[in-house]
């Protein structure tokens, strides 16, 4: 079988969120046969994605019913071809930002939920708690080793649940306050970002602080953002302030992967009713509102508190139905990452394909 008879054959494979298949998409970027192995470079870019990981494993299948030898690797064009010195954190395959409108939603929660998820599905991660005036994600992983100095004055971060972490808390006294003005902050957040260790990553996880002040204006000039979270609560109070968010990435071209509302339904263990203490759906109808994906809801549980102060991440508890809940976010966010780089191959290739007639 030549390379035209194994494009062919990918032809039968579709891509369910962009409603093609993945050769009209063009998401294969390139076939090498030789004999019975099969090389194929794939145009994916949301490492363990369960949409991404099904495509490749039905490529998988259809060519070994072939007789074949799949080798399957995943590159994204343009990005994947600038040389590593030309580009801000060259190894972060993914850059995930973490916002709200306003303080007190959860956002650090659902950060900390999200990265240990990805590592959960097998992903490598890092966490960085770019909340500069309250840093408190170490707390919520039990993480109190600082991170280690190298010979050229870099920082490794330390590791906790597979996920790599750097916080300003590791750099300044436990009951310090942090009063900086906005350049302070920019040399802050450029140094934490390039002057970390961070290795090779598929996702960096950054948890900004609440607003839209001088760390997120300096994140969204400085770093690759692929996308961002935005995180409210049901309340309209917090869907005000949302919609601040959504007008702030808006202004810099960042994509918004979706809406997740926090601190939905009280399941009430004694009397076994449901309350909706901060009202109930408004995450859901403010994303439909806005055509914005919705990412899912987490309910109002003691035991997301209880793990935020002991260090235990819900997602990581396999038997809560929280934990579900956040699962289901970070399987959503790490797929319409996928998305989000496939449209964009996808666009590209269309345009750069001339029409029969020209």
């Amino acid at each position: 079988m030549d390379e035209a008879a194994v494009r062919d054959r990918l032809r039968s494979v579709d891509d369910p969120e962009l409603g093609d298949d993945i050769v009209s998409l063009g998401l294969v970027n390139d076939v090498t046969v030789e004999g019975d192995e099969v090389a194929i470079d794939l145009a994916l870019g949301a490492p363990y994605s369960p949409t991404e990981s099904d495509i490749a494993a039905e490529i998988r299948e259809l060519l070994v019913a072939e007789g074949l030898e799949p080798d399957l690797s995943a590159s994204i064009p343009d990005r994947d071809d600038f040389e590593t010195d030309e580009q801000v954190l060259p190894n972060v395959k993914n850059v995930i930002a973490v916002a709200s409108g306003k303080g007190g939603v959860g956002k650090s929660t659902v950060a900390v939920n999200l990265a240990a998820g990805l590592s959960q599905l097998g992903a490598r991660v890092g966490l960085f708690d770019a909340d500069v005036y309250g840093p408190n994600v170490p707390r919520m992983v039990d993480a109190d080793e600082p991170p280690m100095a190298t010979e050229d004055e870099t920082l490794v971060p330390p590791e906790k649940y597979g996920v790599k972490l750097m916080s300003m808390a590791f750099l300044t006294g436990k009951d310090d306050p942090v009063i900086w003005r906005g350049p302070m902050v920019h040399k802050v957040i450029t140094q934490l970002t390039e002057d970390v260790e961070w290795g090779h990553l598929d996702y960096l996880v950054v948890d900004l602080p609440p607003g839209t002040g001088d760390t997120q204006l300096t994140m969204l000039q400085t770093m690759p953002v692929t996308g961002a979270v935005i995180v409210t609560t049901p309340q309209d109070v917090a869907l005000d302030d949302a919609r601040k968010g959504l007008e702030m990435f808006a202004k810099h071209d960042t994509v918004v992967l979706g809406i997740a509302e926090n601190m939905s339904t009280f399941a009430c263990p004694d009397c076994g009713g449901e309350h909706d203490i901060f009202g109930s759906g408004g995450g859901e109808e403010f994303a439909e509102t806005h055509d914005m994906p919705f990412l899912g809801s987490i309910p109002l549980d003691p035991a997301v508190r209880e793990g935020g102060d002991g260090g235990e991440p819900t997602v990581l508890d396999n038997d809560s139905e929280t934990g579900d809940a956040f699962r289901t976010i970070t399987q959503n966010v790490a797929n319409n990452t996928g998305i989000v780089h496939r449209r964009g191959v996808s666009q590209a290739s269309r345009t750069e394909t001339p029409s029969p007639d020209q």
